[in-house]
């Protein structure tokens, strides 16, 4: 877990270096506060909350319409309405000078599970960070349920490899996080190893772990071990069954209990 914390701050780090970019693919919405700057005209510039209606006033043009739009969105917008008529070529700057209050919720394995402010532009390993890093339970997935704003109001589901983020350092699952997402952190997949294994335990299951390979991450046979007799007590619609000497190569499943006899010789 120690790693994982470590990866995950590299990351945010590496990471912030591009927010201000990405900010401009910042959604603006009711109580934003925009500071709106024309070059080369001062008495144009102004600062102004976005209104219920998702309107703004802006000299010359009047009311615009800008909530759902991205910051880089509402440029373009203004100076396209300014350039019909009033200014040759207008150079439109948009700065965020206020976010409106947005929330988002985190729960299952993390540290500090809860309801958080987005403060502009954040990602969800920025989101993760506020919420304490992943627990020692965390599993490899995390879902994110994102609100639709479709007339059948259905939730989109978003499915976010943590270990590709997290370990492999592809940030292309880092992706943005909205206001009304909710975050849940799925708790690992473990098997359980008895009997003459160096170390008996509970392990996290992670994909493609055979009976070999977790006994190997066990610490291997004790001297006692009956490699040729090893089970598996597993559950199979809701009973327990028992999968006498299994092969080495017997692919692990969520809940198995491995039992490594001792030889009778």
């Amino acid at each position: 877990m120690k790693k994982y914390l470590i990866i995950i701050a590299q990351l945010i780090v590496l990471c912030s270096s591009f927010c201000v970019f990405a900010a401009q693919d910042y959604i603006v919405g009711e109580g934003d506060v925009l500071r709106i700057t024309i070059y080369d005209q001062p008495e144009l510039s102004t600062l102004v909350r976005i209104g219920g209606n998702g309107t703004i006033l802006f000299p010359l043009i009047g009311q615009v319409k800008v909530a759902g739009l991205t910051i880089s969105q509402v440029s373009e917008k203004i100076a396209s309405l300014l350039a019909d008529g009033y200014l040759v070529s207008p150079q439109v700057t948009i700065f965020i000078e206020e976010f409106r209050s947005q929330k988002v919720t985190v729960i299952g394995q993390v540290n500090k599970p809860g309801l958080y402010e987005l403060n502009g532009y954040t990602t969800l390993l920025q989101v993760l960070s506020n919420a304490g890093d992943l627990s020692k339970d965390a599993g490899d997935k995390a879902i994110i349920k994102r609100k639709s704003n479709s007339p059948d109001k259905k939730e989109t589901i978003i499915t976010i490899d943590l270990k590709r983020l997290i370990e492999l350092g592809d940030t292309s699952y880092d992706i943005p996080i909205i206001d009304g997402d909710s975050i849940f952190v799925a708790k690992a997949a473990l098997y359980y190893l008895n009997g003459e294994v160096r170390r008996p335990d509970a392990y996290k299951l992670e994909d493609g772990t055979t009976v070999i390979k977790a006994i190997t991450i066990a610490g291997g046979f004790t001297d006692k071990a009956s490699p040729s007799r090893v089970r598996i007590i597993r559950k199979i619609n809701g009973k327990e069954e028992k999968l006498e000497r299994v092969k080495m190569d017997e692919p692990i499943m969520p809940d198995d209990i491995i039992v490594v006899p001792e030889s009778f010789f």
